[in-house]
């Protein structure tokens, strides 16, 4: 990267290299685990990042149990199985269509919104993708702050984790994600991103 793209940002080079130049999707992890207080600080960080109106739809199992474990591997894609079997820990990350119920809490300034907004299921589940989607990247943002690799995954059976996990019927998988540190030879070689000029347009 250019010292002039560096003095472009705020946030000094290491932070930048952590979080996003030298992060990257883990596919093997060493044994070192991963806290209930180093997730909990990696929540408490990401929870921040903004969702319309405030609605907060993600939701996260945390996988620890043997048992968990079996439960989840199983609606993992093949591909996908060894390394969910043997991550430190795994998050699934759901939307909870339901959402609009914290709203009156979680918006104060506008609570009607709940009704107004979001009376209706079809509309709550979009919506809910969306923001949920935008929490997952915030999450996995997280995670590099904390000094772990995430490996997140869409590799599974959906209808069969949300069965699994979420038996209210009210919840949808987003991502499966491995999280830990990296073992060695932990990375495919990384792919091309597109260049500013490919994605960006003024008007």
């Amino acid at each position: 990267m250019t010292t002039a793209a560096n003095d472009a940002l705020v946030l000094d080079a290491a932070a930048q290299d952590l979080l996003f130049r030298e992060a990257r999707t883990a596919n093997t992890f060493t044994d070192e685990p991963v806290s209930d207080e180093q997730i909990q600080a990696v929540y408490d960080l990401v929870k921040y990042g903004p969702t319309a109106f405030n609605q907060q739809p993600l939701r996260i199992v945390l996988v620890r149990s043997a048992e968990g474990r079996e439960r989840l591997v199983k609606h993992m894609a093949d591909g996908n199985k060894p390394k969910t079997a043997s991550a430190p820990l795994v998050a699934i990350l759901a939307a909870d269509n339901e959402f609009h119920e914290e709203l009156p809490s979680q918006l104060p300034h506008f609570p009607q919104a709940k009704d107004m907004f979001f009376s209706e299921r079809p509309v709550r589940e979009s919506s809910a993708q969306l923001n949920g989607a935008l929490q997952a990247a915030y999450f996995i943002i997280g995670v590099r702050a904390a000094g772990f690799s995430a490996g997140p995954m869409t590799g599974y059976d959906a209808d069969g984790l949300n069965k699994e996990f979420f038996a209210d019927g009210d919840h949808s998988v987003l991502a499966v994600v491995n999280i830990g540190k990296p073992a060695e030879d932990a990375w495919f070689p990384r792919s091309p991103r597109l260049a500013y000029d490919e994605v960006v347009t003024t008007v």
